[in-house]
């Protein structure tokens, strides 16, 4: 209601809130209120810079090797493979220098993510990047590496505020406003502020967090409605209680749908158990013929969204921050009585 409102007459003004100017003054107060709460919400260091980019998360996969590969002088990074957006920022950052992979679960499906030994990972490289949960596979890191000898990078779009995140232990965080944060189009990047003024010379402009710093996220026209609905979502985040509440709320879903892929011969769930995301739940059924009236009598109970993309077989259902407990019910239910009609 309140967007609808806005979207006419934004604070009594006579004008939308798609007709602000990026330089009005209700645009900066938006900004500097996101960023309040961003420091709030993820007790974020004062060393820590929050930037507003372009492009969402993906955008991120080769903002991060253009600002950080100049870290090592051979252009090198370590990363670690572990589903199908890892695999793409692996495949962006080889454009820029070298790539390591120093873990990978590729063999078995990306069905779990793989113990990462923090001694194995050596100063011979400019960072580390990981996936924090891996929406199409339905995996996470249940924790993260600590004690590094290279500034740890994390992908948290799928994820961002679902849990708390120490992110003192990065040097970069990231997310695209998509699932957690607001409308597509635009990423929150957490960066440290050592990390600064390393970019490689032919970074372009629009995508250097030194600028970006500089400029308050505004080296050109931001997307003011993604900002504004994102200050917008980070009130809400803070008035349900923050990350852990819900944290609380997710890990509830998570079991009321996970107890029925376990207690199932007919479901059979794609992650191992000890990397079950809260936030995104991948499962089978025995046949094809059987998906398809699976997503078929779904749809027609209202529940949407849940076929994986084509270079997947089976369902994906996702449960981000906005869906009550309540989402999570229907869906079991649902899968119960599917289950016992054609199981």
């Amino acid at each position: 209601m309140q967007v609808q409102q806005d979207v006419v007459d934004y604070k009594g003004r006579g004008l939308s809130i798609l007709e602000l100017v990026h330089r009005d003054d209700d645009l900066l107060e938006i900004l500097a209120s996101a960023k309040a709460l961003y420091r709030e919400l993820l007790n974020l260091p004062e060393n820590y810079h929050i930037i507003f980019s372009h492009g969402g998360g993906a955008m991120q996969f080769s903002s991060i090797p253009l600002n950080l590969m100049g870290l090592h002088p051979r252009r090198r990074a370590f990363y670690c493979n572990t589903g199908y957006f890892s695999t793409w920022a692996i495949n962006e950052a080889q454009r820029f220098g070298e790539v390591i992979e120093v873990i990978s679960s590729e063999e078995t499906g990306f069905d779990h993510v793989p113990k990462l030994d923090p001694a194995t990972i050596s100063a011979d490289a400019a960072y580390l990047f990981l996936t924090t949960n891996n929406t199409m596979m339905g995996t996470r890191w249940t924790d993260f590496p600590q004690n590094l000898p290279v500034p740890l990078v994390g992908d948290v779009t799928s994820e961002f505020l679902s849990r708390p995140i120490d992110v003192s232990q990065f040097g970069v965080l990231f997310s695209g406003f998509q699932k957690n944060l607001g409308p597509p189009g635009m990423a929150v990047v957490i960066v440290r502020d050592d990390l600064l003024g390393k970019a490689l010379p032919e970074i372009p402009r629009q995508l250097d967090y030194t600028t970006l710093v500089e400029r308050d996220s505004m080296p050109s026209t931001p997307n003011l409605f993604s900002l504004y609905v994102n200050r917008l979502v980070l009130e809400w985040t803070k008035a349900q209680g923050g990350a852990q509440a819900m944290a609380d709320l997710n890990e509830r879903k998570a079991a009321r749908v996970y107890g029925v892929i376990d207690q199932s011969e007919f479901y059979t769930g794609h992650a191992q158990p000890a990397s079950r995301s809260i936030q995104n739940f991948t499962f089978g059924l025995p046949s094809q013929e059987l998906l398809e009236k699976f997503f078929a009598e779904a749809k027609a109970e209202g529940l949407y969204g849940m076929k994986s993309p084509p270079m997947r077989q089976d369902v994906r259902a996702s449960m981000y921050n906005a869906m009550p407990y309540e989402g999570a019910d229907t869906l079991a239910s649902f899968m119960e009585s599917f289950e016992r009609r054609h199981g």
